[in-house]
């Protein structure tokens, strides 16, 4: 179920691993743009640079980002506000854009069992695949896992 915003009460540890979807508004595809893909993948390893998650898989889709990843420092409400926000704003200047990227809130769902952790990497790998946009797990220019799959 989407949430509207994601709860900063909410109890997210360090370690705990999640996948998140968040998707722009109005389902533009805004990355179809190479150059704003491009940007998303910034601030995805932006995240993991500055200790705040350790991504284990992830696509940027034309429409929507799907997001394998563990926890650091910082709480999931924190950590998915920076993705969107720091994202919005360098792609509202790199554009001269203004209006909303992103639709509020998100899709998140916690991945308990670490086995399952490459199975759920590989599906967000095939996202691509299913949407006819790659014709194999790497024929995609932004996916990215973090295991040989």
């Amino acid at each position: 179920m989407p949430s509207s915003s994601v709860s900063d009460g909410r109890c997210s540890p360090p370690g705990a691993c999640y996948v998140v979807t968040a998707i722009t508004t109005h389902h533009f595809p805004f990355f179809n743009h190479h150059a704003n893909a491009q940007e998303v993948v910034r601030w995805l390893r932006a995240s993991d640079a500055e200790k705040r998650t350790e991504s284990l898989a992830w696509v940027v889709m034309p429409d929507q980002v799907q997001w394998l990843f563990r926890l650091r420092k910082h709480p999931l409400s924190s950590v998915v506000r920076s993705l969107k926000e720091r994202s919005a704003h360098a792609l509202h200047q790199r554009n001269a854009a203004r209006g909303r990227i992103w639709q509020p809130g998100c899709y998140d769902q916690s991945q308990c069992d670490e086995r399952q952790l490459l199975a759920r990497a590989t599906d967000i790998l095939s996202t691509p695949v299913r949407a006819g946009l790659a014709s194999g797990l790497h024929g995609y220019p932004f996916a990215w896992c973090r295991w040989p799959v």
